[in-house]
């Protein structure tokens, strides 16, 4: 099998010999580390470069992981990917998220690695990857840095600390980083697939941001009313009552009918913080929540139908979606939805694709 996964909960340097007997005799060409952070992450990083010192390690800190049809805590898990995956793969560090986000030295080096300019490189054959620090603030920033350098897909999620909300960490190459982003770049030798699947639909209300502080992520005033006043007349409910249904209840901004989901943190007066940034003007809908299990058993279900074998799927899920599983005691039902899949992936403080997003789970399935 060209993907293998594995998990510990040893200490170290215990788990990073676990993780290794679980790879066995592959050679991996990229590593996927996701940690908890009751891991000396500094340590956990040289010690699993110099236990795969001619693979790329990379990876980050989390809210929780999964790995092999399991959603755990207090763990480290691993990906490991082969030559019959990965052709090729380079990554880099963006530093300093909370200054002036600079990404070109980064693709600088991709077109060094791969020798060849970003732009002529085939968007069904390349795949980046990116990692952030969860406590930034910046993954907007640069999410949109990004895309102005290229029309590869790059996914991924930030980083967490298991609910801590004190330091979240991206690894890369022995290393750890705080106030940083790791970028990676893949040429697969078969196709991929990005699945973004979340769990509402729209009740058709609508909420135009009229006054906001962008920087802050927070909403000052909807529809030209103070945000409370006008969220919880949205949802028929006494303002001091929309806190408690902010979880069931997020906002989404629709692209062809599909949310990307803007998740409130919490009430700030007559403000409201929310988790991703929302812009000036932008209509966002109302959502309602449905059932997190059967919709994401449904589309890896159509997936599967409709284009065959999957030969590994990297998970990032939201923090949010993982406390309500927790709290409704699911997390084995939705852990079996993966059960035979090679399946590797961490609770995030935010998903990243085409954006910054939350309450989410957006999927890199390989081919």
């Amino acid at each position: 099998m060209p993907i293998k996964t594995a998990s510990s909960t040893k200490a170290l340097p215990d788990a990073v010999q676990d993780l290794k007997r679980q790879c066995g005799a592959s050679q991996p060409r990229v590593v996927l580390l996701f940690s908890s952070s009751k891991y000396d992450v500094g340590e956990l990083n040289q010690q699993m470069q110099q236990a795969f010192p001619d693979a790329c390690v990379v990876g980050c800190s989390t809210a929780g992981e999964i790995a092999g049809g399991r959603m755990l805590t207090e763990s480290v898990v691993a990906m490991f990917l082969d030559g019959d995956i990965v052709e090729d793969a380079s990554a880099a560090v963006v530093e300093n998220l909370r200054g002036e986000v600079r990404v070109r030295e980064a693709f600088s080096s991709f077109e060094q690695h791969f020798h060849a300019p970003v732009s002529s490189m085939d968007i069904h054959k390349f795949v980046g990857l990116v990692l952030a620090d969860g406590l930034s603030g910046a993954e907007e920033h640069l999410m949109e840095k990004i895309g102005d350098r290229t029309d590869i897909f790059f996914i991924g999620g930030s980083a967490g600390d298991d609910l801590k909300f004190q330091s979240t960490h991206v690894f890369h190459q022995g290393n750890a980083y705080t106030n940083a982003a790791v970028l990676v770049l893949l040429r697969l030798k078969r196709g991929f697939e990005i699945l973004k699947t979340q769990s509402f639909h729209s009740t058709g209300k609508v909420l135009t941001a009229t006054k906001v502080d962008e920087p802050l992520r927070k909403v000052i005033e909807f529809n030209h009313q103070p945000a409370v006043t006008a969220y919880a007349a949205a949802l028929g409910v006494p303002a001091e009552s929309l806190p408690g249904l902010f979880m069931k209840h997020p906002l989404g901004l629709m692209v062809d009918g599909e949310p990307f989901v803007r998740s409130p943190q919490r009430v700030d007066g007559e403000s409201i913080l929310f988790y991703c940034q929302i812009k000036q003007g932008m209509d966002l809908e109302v959502l309602e929540a449905t059932d997190i299990v059967a919709d994401t058993r449904k589309a890896i279900e159509a997936r599967l139908s409709a284009d065959g074998p999957i030969a590994g799927i990297i998970d990032f899920q939201c923090i949010l979606r993982t406390l309500e599983l927790r709290a409704e005691n699911r997390c084995e039902q939705y852990g079996a939805i993966f059960s035979g899949l090679p399946v590797a992936g961490f609770s995030t403080y935010g998903e990243a694709y085409l954006g910054h997003m939350n309450q989410t789970s957006t999927m890199l399935l390989f081919r």
